[in-house]
């Protein structure tokens, strides 16, 4: 698909979608149709995936802009310029070097996780995003939910995922998984799960700058590597 074929669909598909939230969209003025995927420059290196956006998500139009995602931001700023994050602005600018998606692109209602029903619907459609829109193929999963994502529909997979995921090791190890577009394409993606960024992860936010700097080491990522092509 081109991307305004996909944005299209994207948008057909959330027509009459349950359990948006639409007085957020209406208070900011977003028309809950369009979705919120960031998406980026096709030869980054690194693609962030995340669960669905939030409220500040929604009026920037931009994924991870939030209390979590600054701190991803924060690791991708001080990785790349090694000094620390000086403002907001700085943070969207950063952001220009990975690419980011959502596994569904749309704001639920009170931040509840999407059904799985509603995850596969739109399962499809963020697979053709990442087979035909990024040339990429290490992935930063952030939190169970993105990781797993990986498995629907596929109950093998689902089994070799869960499992791995009951490493203790997971956030320092990494594993493929075959990812398949709605036209039959396929690719094989390096899955890097992360913690999730929520300071409401009390389990492990005090070690999620320290295990996000070492999946940016492990895959690469840097101001002269940032691109596959290594030109910046």
């Amino acid at each position: 698909m081109t991307p305004a074929e996909r944005n299209r669909a994207f948008r057909e598909l959330a027509v009459g979608l349950e359990k948006v939230d639409l007085p957020v969209y209406a208070k900011h003025g977003i028309d809950p149709h369009e979705p919120t995927m960031g998406e980026g420059d096709s030869s980054c290196r690194v693609a962030i995936l995340g669960r669905d956006p939030g409220n500040k998500e929604v009026l920037y139009r931009q994924p991870f802009v939030g209390v979590g995602g600054q701190k991803i931001r924060r690791g991708l700023h001080r990785r790349f310029h090694g000094a620390k994050m000086p403002d907001f602005e700085a943070s969207l600018a950063i952001g220009a070097h990975v690419f980011w998606a959502n596994t569904v692109p749309y704001k639920p209602l009170g931040n509840k996780a999407w059904s799985v029903k509603t995850k596969k619907a739109f399962q499809p459609l963020v697979n053709d995003l990442l087979v035909h829109g990024w040339d990429g193929s290490d992935v930063l999963c952030m939190g169970r939910v993105a990781f797993l994502w990986f498995g629907l529909g596929d109950r093998d997979e689902t089994r070799r995922l869960k499992e791995f995921w009951g490493r203790e090791d997971r956030f320092e190890a990494s594993i493929t998984s075959q990812v398949q577009a709605p036209d039959g394409t396929e690719r094989q993606l390096r899955l890097h799960p992360v913690p999730h960024p929520s300071p409401l992860n009390a389990t492990w936010a005090p070690h999620f700058d320290r295990l996000f700097a070492l999946r940016l080491q492990q895959t690469g990522w840097g101001p002269d590597s940032w691109r596959i092509s290594g030109d910046v």
